[in-house]
């Protein structure tokens, strides 16, 4: 099991959890993720160009990220653009679907075996998973399509001119987008 992994991406809910406790306001929270953001991309930058090579990239990076942005930095950055556009109840769903539900469907799917692919049942948990993570932050209307919306980014990673679309950007920023469109112009259903 990829132990490390699951750890940095359920550490992403200690910012907003702060903010769900009642102890930093959503501003602060805004700039923390903003900084985070910032470190994420300088670090990205030298080990992308300059050769910052740290054992901890060999443990947190797949093969496909040795040459690409690496998880961690898109996670950060896509929180800090989903923080600043959209508003805290849709932006802490965006997170708290990659930090619990992202590294769930990761843990379930290898506990199935070496198979690349989610299957059926990863992906059913995975929904469920979703719904109840969405359901006390966006209303009825939303949380259906935000929940199909995770799994999708969650179980196919698109490659665009070589560059794989990695879940830890899509995911956050695709619920984000999803869970607004609807709130802003869906009618409630009662």
């Amino acid at each position: 099991m990829d132990y490390g992994r699951r750890l940095a991406h359920v550490s992403g809910v200690a910012v907003p959890g702060l903010y769900l406790a009642g102890l930093v306001e959503w501003q602060t929270v805004r700039y923390l993720i903003a900084a985070g953001a910032a470190l994420a991309v300088v670090l990205e930058l030298a080990r992308l160009f300059a050769g910052l090579d740290w054992v901890v990239y060999d443990r947190l990076t797949r093969e496909y990220e040795q040459d690409n942005p690496a998880g961690y930095a898109l996670a950060v950055v896509s929180a800090a653009i989903v923080g600043w556009t959209f508003q805290p109840a849709v932006a802490v769903a965006a997170y708290l679907l990659l930090g619990i539900a992202d590294p769930l469907a990761g843990v379930l799917s290898e506990a199935e075996g070496p198979d690349t692919r989610k299957s059926a049942g990863v992906m059913m948990v995975t929904f469920a998973v979703c719904v109840l993570i969405a359901l006390p932050f966006l209303p009825p209307r939303a949380v259906l399509p935000v929940a199909v919306v995770v799994v999708a980014a969650d179980a196919f990673k698109p490659r665009v001119h070589g560059y794989v679309i990695d879940d830890n950007f899509s995911i956050p920023v695709g619920a984000a987008v999803t869970g607004w469109l609807l709130v802003t112009y869906v009618p409630p259903l009662v």
